[in-house]
């Protein structure tokens, strides 16, 4: 009890009081009460794009039959031993998900469709524009749960552990968070591996290290220490899951099981990040209908969540679900007609998980259709919810966090989804958005070149450029330039004779301007 004591003694001890390590006593979250100190908001990110479209397919109507045509080998049936697991009537859920159907069977689960903004199909770009929080803009300096964390209006001080990222390193989105511990499990932090003769010395020579010097670096140091001495003792292997639960043995699993633990250890954790990769499925992505790597993956993060939930799900009084939110994203869709390998190539559109106690469950979202010229692109399912509202509508009603200006620039509008229990405060906003450039003209300076001309807009960090080869076809991405004094674009190789149409916007750390006008060559 050494080293725990010593991490006692470096707090307050005001602070320790009713439970264990109290952090400040939570607001009372009834269901369509207000919430805030004591909420816990545990993101996981499901890395390599989804296929939600497999996941949560249409199971009748005009858009079941669309589905079944583009995906002869791949779809979900409707009937039999493999059929999908019935939802609200249109939409089914993966038969491997049986555990995560309960919860959302028991209305704490909610599935919003067509969700996008990602602004990408390059996984890296994607994920970063998603993780800062401010979509076509990687150059943003801090992530969205960090940014939610440094404008959070009720976190107590000193917070022992407010931050758990598990893995080895700290997702994009709590950059600029320096309060973040990163941890596999709750053996593996610590100073286990010392001889039990030296541990007292090591830990006493470390704090003395941290004694003086730099004060972020110090506090940094000193918390760090704090939350290893208090996990060391309390946070091992021995931790005991709650209504008999067995968490899966998988990664993911752990990682939930962890995060499970260091709520319960009550050290005032209010973020907790978690990945689970590899969906990433060009090829095989089940080898028979409802049977391989796809369908393995369903079943990991299906247990994985459902024991969670039951792991914290207590009595009326003490249900700790009541007061954590699940938020499961990923970073794009995959294209609706499967491929020739058996698998899914990068989309647009794409399901969102939110799951918890103090979630309305059930299907939300508008669903864009599957028919050809209801597709972005004639390709992938279009976009009809930006992700930002669902994380806005979280941030609000359970952190009780109305910065939305700082935690999303840009955004200006709240729109809830009704997906979340919680009372709608005045949503705050920040500076707006760069104004509009203007596209003076395109020029054909070379023989197999275009070059288009704007000019510099004030307050912008860049700009964003898109053609279309069509006056009535969609736009796409040809360019980004992080440099404001940047106000040409050339395009090369163009068709002889072929049409070209430009338009460009700006955007800074607020978000990004309406369109220019659109020039034609």
């Amino acid at each position: 009890m050494q080293g725990c004591c010593s991490a006692i003694a470096a707090m307050s001890g005001s602070r320790i009081s009713g439970t264990m390590f109290d952090q400040g006593s939570p607001v009372v979250n009834q269901a369509d009460g207000a919430a805030g100190n004591g909420e816990i908001l545990v993101v996981l990110y499901l890395r390599g794009g989804m296929d939600g479209l497999n996941f949560i397919p249409p199971v009748d109507g005009d858009n079941r039959g669309f589905y079944e045509g583009f995906r002869p080998s791949l779809q979900i049936p409707t009937s039999g031993e493999n059929a999908a697991l019935p939802l609200d009537g249109e939409f089914g859920m993966h038969p491997r998900a049986t555990a995560l159907h309960e919860i959302y069977q028991n209305g704490n689960l909610a599935i919003v469709n067509a969700v996008g903004n990602a602004g990408s199909r390059s996984h890296f770009d994607a994920q970063a524009y998603m993780e800062l929080g401010t979509p076509f803009v990687k150059t943003t300096k801090s992530g969205w749960l960090a940014r939610t964390l440094a404008t959070q209006p009720d976190l107590p001080p000193d917070v022992l552990l407010p931050v758990l990222a598990t893995g080895s390193s700290a997702p994009t989105s709590l950059f600029g968070e320096q309060s973040t511990l990163n941890m596999s499990n709750g053996s593996s932090i610590g100073f286990s591996n010392a001889h039990w003769d030296y541990r007292d010395d090591l830990r006493k020579a470390v704090r003395e290290m941290y004694s003086d010097g730099f004060s972020l670096v110090k506090d940094a140091g000193l918390q760090a220490l704090n939350a290893a001495d208090i996990i060391e003792t309390f946070g091992s292997d021995s931790y005991t899951p709650a209504n008999g639960v067995e968490y899966p043995n998988s990664g993911l699993g752990r990682d939930m099981r962890t995060i499970a633990s260091m709520i319960k250890l009550d050290l005032g954790l209010r973020v907790a990040t978690v990945d689970y990769g590899g969906w990433d499925t060009h090829d095989t992505q089940d080898y028979a209908p409802n049977n391989g790597n796809f369908s393995n993956k369903i079943i990991t993060i299906s247990d994985a969540l459902a024991s969670f939930y039951k792991d914290l799900d207590g009595s009326e009084a003490d249900a700790l679900s009541k007061r954590t939110a699940v938020l499961v994203m990923t970073e794009f869709g995959r294209r609706v007609r499967e491929n020739a390998d058996r698998g899914t190539d990068h989309g647009t559109g794409n399901v969102f998980l939110v799951m918890g106690g103090c979630v309305k469950g059930g299907v939300h979202g508008e669903f864009p259709g599957l028919q050809n010229d209801q597709l972005f692109m004639q390709k992938d399912m279009r976009p009809t919810t930006d992700y930002r509202t669902i994380l806005s509508e979280v941030v609000i009603r359970r952190m009780a966090n109305p910065n939305l200006g700082n935690i999303f620039p840009g955004l200006e509008e709240y729109a809830p989804l009704d997906i979340m229990h919680g009372i709608d405060l005045t949503p705050q906003y920040g500076p707006g958005q760069p104004e509009a450039p203007i596209v003076s003209e395109v020029l054909a300076l070379g023989e197999d070149s275009l070059t288009v001309i704007w000019n510099e807009v004030n307050f912008a960090k860049g700009y964003r450029i898109e053609m279309r080869t069509d006056p009535e076809g969609d736009w796409e991405m040809a360019q980004i330039f992080g440099e404001a004094s940047q106000t040409t674009y050339v395009a090369t190789e163009p068709e002889q004779g072929g049409y070209y149409e430009f338009r460009v916007h700006a955007f800074n750390d607020a978000g990004n301007s309406e369109y220019s006008n659109n020039s034609a060559a």
